[in-house]
């Protein structure tokens, strides 16, 4: 099948706008590329301490010239449950490698922090700024400049965008990801948030959600709804850097085994020491970024990654903007409903075909890129399922039907025409809302604002009962340089409830909303953010805000004159200083907006000027996404 036409223009669009900082960055990885193992150049000083701890094996293969030695970045820690099960994987990957003829070392371990566990606590002020230092830490691990290859183990929300942007750093040396899967399905998750709405309604109690959440969160593994973490594993695949259709196999299996085995197989095979050298930044280009984000809107995947994804694109020296994601998500079917925008969870998604079904509709209908992966198939390996037959990992092609169309889809019979995502404009900023997860009746509404400048302020108008009936709550600094942007998924129990009473509620906010969260109408990501002047932290209460997610709009209807007339209003909730968040005041000052990525720190090269990428500049100068794509849509019509 030929490249949809749409999606051709697309990453032209974007290869185009990438070219200068795009072959600055090849111009760096290639410079780094040597001749022979990597630590020949050490001194004899350096390599002794390389291998100073290792085995009589190791140390006369690392003294040697020949073998190549495998980088483990691992994110293990045992209170993340999709984490635990790191905990051997290094040892296994080492005796494995040792039993190749090579050798392999943990290069360094990166933080884990869990947001399930920080959600609505101080701690999650920390947690977007904690990918920046994933990434600076996974470049520390790799910066003894001893390894031939790397492994990544990490699975969750900004654990595996950290890892990506510090693997691109050292994108000449091959690297796969190796998730370690998801926990068993749990109590439905439907139950789940009926149990949670009721206790925001004071008619469950403590106990009652304390059970119904240790049934959902039960064992080591991912957790099974589809929210950031598991989303994380679908673009992975989707840009050919983890092993075709390994996302989903739970942990502790035989299955799961044979695959993180293969992973050392295949990445010791892709080193330049052999005839497939295979460097990851080679690999991930614009049609690779257009690949990931073309999966995250066909399964409705988290918004999380419209921040995350810009990032990992500016480290490999590609420009990728919001605009981007709007068009491809008025191209790309909606193919999958998993909660929180269906009621199945990941192992019911992938028992009904999973990623391997859906891959293999977008290939056919020309909305996903073939390029090189990690393997030498090509994307046409990952719409294959992995199987073990008599012991040997072997596969066989997707399912030509659905297993359950409640669940997953053909590009012929999709569940919406469209993807999961959607640009919002207006006087009040740019924003985005997850349309997948949000019934079609809820899409608009028009109602008085209510303003907060911290989450908790409105459960507490909520208890004081002086909440109007429909209203759209705005909830002001919450962006990356007011606190570091953290989620504010504790409002969603709150406000689906109101929901739920026939009450019209929606949220407009520069914050972010956890991967977990759907159903309520949300405008985030709204930028400029109110700390940075933006336009959000002028609606006052009672202003009238209008939000369409159809028809892309978010405005507030007040007289042009006077909205330009008013102050931002003063942040009455400032960040604190406990739990860590005075570490983190050096990262909110430097801190870019959120649709450049919200990047704390340097990353990829500078635009050929030495400038800084403006994302905006060529829609400003009537190049827009529009217009570009004018001559396919006619040629539809």
């Amino acid at each position: 099948m030929s490249l949809h036409p749409k999606i051709e223009a697309i990453t032209a669009r974007i290869v185009k706008r990438s070219a200068p900082s795009r072959a600055a960055y090849l111009a760096g990885i290639d410079q780094a590329v040597r001749n022979g193992p990597n630590r020949t150049p050490l001194s004899c000083a350096n390599l002794a301490h390389v291998f100073a701890a290792c085995g009589d094996t190791d140390k006369a293969r690392l003294r040697a010239d020949a073998t190549p030695n495998l980088g483990i970045i691992t994110a293990y820690n045992d209170m993340l449950s999709a984490h635990q099960p790191y905990e051997h994987y290094p040892e296994r990957i080492r005796a494995l490698a040792r039993s190749l003829g090579a050798t392999a070392q943990v290069a360094g371990g990166v933080p884990a922090m869990c947001d399930g566990v920080t959600q609505g606590r101080g701690g999650m002020e920390l947690s977007l700024f904690s990918r920046d230092v994933i990434a600076q830490a996974a470049a520390i691990g790799l910066s003894h400049d001893a390894f031939d290859a790397a492994l990544y183990l990490g699975i969750c929300d900004k654990i595996v965008p950290g890892l990506l942007i510090g693997a691109l750093a050292f994108g000449h040396l091959p690297a796969l990801f190796v998730p370690a899967g998801p926990m068993p399905a749990g109590i439905p998750n439907k139950k789940k948030a009926e149990v949670r709405e009721r206790y925001a309604a004071g008619e469950a109690t403590r106990e009652e959600l304390l059970e119904v959440e240790a049934q959902s969160y039960h064992s080591a593994g991912t957790c099974t709804f589809y929210g950031t973490a598991n989303s994380n594993q679908v673009l992975l695949e989707a840009m050919g850097v983890q092993l075709p259709g390994s996302s989903f196999i739970n942990p502790g299996t035989p299955l799961r085994t044979a695959l993180d085995d293969e992973a050392v197989h295949r990445v010791l095979k892709m080193t330049a020491l052999g005839d497939d050298y295979r460097p990851l930044g080679r690999l991930i280009d614009e049609r690779a970024i257009v690949n990931a984000v073309v999966a995250l809107m066909a399964t409705g995947g988290s918004t999380n990654h419209t921040i995350h994804w810009i990032a990992v694109a500016r480290a490999a020296g590609v420009a990728l903007t919001w605009d981007d994601m709007d068009q491809l998500s008025q191209v790309v079917p909606l193919l999958a409903r998993v909660y929180p925008n269906g009621e199945a969870d990941v192992n019911r998604f992938q028992a009904a075909g999973g990623v391997p079904f859906v891959f293999r509709e977008l290939l056919d209908a020309g909305l996903m890129h073939d390029l090189a992966t990690v393997v030498p198939e090509g994307m046409r390996a990952f719409t294959r399922e992995p199987r073990l037959e008599g012991g040997v990992l072997t596969s066989v092609p997707a399912p030509a039907v659905s297993g359950d169309e409640s669940v997953v889809r053909t590009a012929a019979a999709p569940f919406e025409a469209q993807g999961g995502l959607r640009l919002l404009r207006g006087n009040i900023g740019r924003g985005l809302i997850k349309l997948s997860a949000v019934k079609p009746e809820y899409r608009y509404i028009e109602a008085q604002a209510v303003v907060v400048d911290a989450p908790q302020k409105l459960n507490k108008l909520h208890a004081a009962g002086v909440l109007p009936r429909d209203f759209v709550a705005v909830v002001t600094y919450q962006g990356p340089r007011a606190n570091g942007m953290p989620e504010l998924h504790s409002l969603a129990p709150l406000l689906g409830m109101l929901q739920n009473q026939g009450r019209k509620v929606a949220l407009v906010t520069d914050g972010r909303l956890s991967g977990a969260s759907g159903k309520i109408p949300a405008a985030i990501h709204v930028t400029p953010e109110a700390a940075r002047g933006g336009a959000i932290g002028k609606v006052r209460d009672g202003d009238i805000v209008r939000l369409d997610s159809e028809a892309g709009t978010l405005e507030v209807l007040v007289d042009a004159a006077e909205f330009a007339a008013r102050e931002v209003a003063a942040n009455t909730s400032p960040a604190l200083h406990d739990l860590g968040r005075n570490l983190f005041a050096n990262s909110r000052a430097l801190v870019g907006p959120a649709d450049q990525g919200a990047l704390s720190i340097s990353c990829g090269p500078p635009a050929h000027d030495g400038s800084a990428w403006d994302y905006d500049a060529e829609y400003e100068l009537g190049c827009d996404a529009d217009a570009a794509l004018a001559p396919h849509e006619a040629k539809d019509a």
